[in-house]
């Protein structure tokens, strides 16, 4: 158990009965009140983001996770087939477990998933991905670069926004954070 005033970013948190990734920390004073520590979690198991307030006094579970490199096999409906890259144990998590991650995920791609308990609770991937895109609109004449941003499908299925110069067949380089265009790859 832990204070809330030791929760730091990146840290693994127990709440309310489910894992939670902290990815920001605020401590306030406000005025002559307690002070409180001003968190964004996100949910291992759905990917959801949320905001919480701990009074400094609370404490906190810590969790403890074990990380191993695994590979992306397939989709087999709605469960994704991963294997473990040293002992080729192929393990199969639901596309709630990995939340919107799974629309950035390409055969044979290696992923770190993590554990807890013995049971597959998280994926991290790396921050950007390169997708090709598969079908865009043509860019419209006369409209401005950056005013006018397509949609543009990606071989993985998901849809996103990129600028009139991008067209079918181009490598392009995704946040996965944000599921937005980062650049072109050439």
């Amino acid at each position: 158990m832990i204070s809330a005033t030791q929760l730091r970013v990146g840290m693994i948190i127990v709440h309310a009965k489910d894992l939670f990734r902290v990815t920001s920390v605020r401590h306030l004073t406000p005025g002559n009140k307690r002070g409180f520590m001003q968190t964004k979690l996100k949910n291992l198991r759905t990917g959801v983001g949320a905001e919480y307030k701990f009074r400094s006094e609370d404490r906190l579970e810590q969790a403890t996770l074990e990380t191993r490199t695994m590979q992306y096999l397939y989709s087999d409906g709605d469960f994704h087939i991963f294997m473990d890259t040293d002992n080729y144990e192929q393990i199969s998590l639901r596309a709630e477990d990995i939340g919107k991650l799974r629309w950035y995920l390409l055969p044979c791609q290696v992923v770190e998933i993590e554990f807890f308990d013995g049971n597959a609770v998280g994926i991290s991937l790396p921050s950007s991905v390169e997708l090709e895109v598969t079908d865009t609109q043509p860019a419209l004449k006369r409209a401005t670069a950056t005013a006018s941003y397509k949609p543009a499908v990606l071989e993985t299925g998901i849809t996103i926004q990129v600028p009139p110069f991008i067209e079918a067949g181009d490598r392009i380089r995704v946040d996965i954070s944000q599921g937005k265009y980062l650049e072109r790859v050439s």
